[in-house]
């Protein structure tokens, strides 16, 4: 009985810990971006190194053991992981949090034509059919949105298809490679904060204002350190809670967190929101709800069977 509760209040204290990091992160990140201007490429790279520095602090406290990996069989996993991250960041600093949250939605149907095309996997009808609703919602919302703006839809779209690509390859290297994902983040990090070092000079000015090495004021690098400590525990976490519990309850954990991160976003930054738009969110709300309810519905249909077996 007493384990039974320190169990239940060790989950609880990791999906508060996710839900509080996750929704931090969003909020500072687009915060760092009005309020100070930092350099995007310069804040990915931050978190990627503050993820390392916080992975090799796990290690050492045996949280986990990493595993060797040759680097040229993650070259462009790592290379994946600093796309995605840029892409999402900048979809996030040049659109409204409410656009920002639902294109990411729109990974899901992204993965589904990848896997369907690239990988030969089947998905069953009732699966597909959820996609209408996602992707209207999206469509729906970015067309009413008075901040629509062509840049921030390209960005959006590249961090849709990036994001796709890594999580697909991301499942494909921990089979190939029989890792789990903190042994794969643990090489990850390090390799695509070296990516980012070669390429940030090119893109992001060295000095003056909105350069990497400023004049940057004491708030605004504290804030982007905390935005790094962020960055950590959102990954820590995700992983901690598909391990002690399972993948479902954490999507439908990432819904709840879904609706509060909209929802701050109009209320933190002023994110104006029209009737449209409301009915947009809430018709990709329903379909992530569906696609989640019939992934649920399958994988005991699946249980099912094997256990018919004899």
């Amino acid at each position: 009985m007493l384990s039974s509760l320190s169990a239940n209040r060790r989950i609880a204290a990791g999906l508060l810990v996710n839900l509080l990091s996750s929704i931090c992160i969003v909020f500072l990140n687009k915060w760092i971006y009005v309020r100070y201007g930092f350099p995007n490429m310069t804040l990915t790279l931050v978190h990627f190194l503050i993820t390392w520095l916080g992975l090799f602090l796990c290690h050492q406290m045996d949280v986990f053991t990493p595993k060797r990996l040759q680097v040229r069989r993650i070259v462009w996993l790592a290379l994946s992981f600093c796309g995605f991250v840029v892409f999402t960041n900048l979809s996030l600093q040049n659109n409204s949090i409410g656009t920002y949250q639902l294109a990411k939605a729109m990974t899901t149907p992204a993965i589904i034509l990848i896997q369907t095309s690239f990988y030969k996997k089947t998905f069953s009808p009732r699966i597909k059919l959820t996609l209408v609703p996602i992707t209207l919602g999206v469509i729906l919302n970015s067309f009413y949105d008075v901040r629509f703006n062509l840049l921030g839809t390209v960005f959006a779209a590249l961090g849709v298809l990036v994001t796709s690509l890594y999580q697909v390859w991301v499942g494909a290297k921990q089979h190939e490679l029989q890792v789990n994902s903190m042994q794969l983040l643990y090489y990850q990090a390090p390799l695509s904060s070296g990516f980012l070092i070669c390429v940030v000079p090119a893109f992001e000015p060295l000095t003056g204002d909105g350069g990497i090495f400023g004049p940057w004021s004491l708030p605004a690098l504290a804030t982007v350190f905390v935005s790094g400590v962020m960055a950590f525990l959102v990954n820590l976490s995700i992983y901690w809670i598909i391990g002690n519990t399972s993948p479902v309850t954490y999507n439908m954990f990432g819904h709840f967190k879904f609706c509060i991160t909209l929802t701050g976003g109009y209320l933190l930054f002023h994110d104006p929101l029209s009737l449209n738009q409301a009915l947009g969110i809430v018709c990709t709300l329903a379909g992530i709800l569906s696609y989640t309810h019939f992934k649920l519905l399958e994988q005991e249909e699946g249980k099912s069977r094997l256990a018919q077996r004899p």
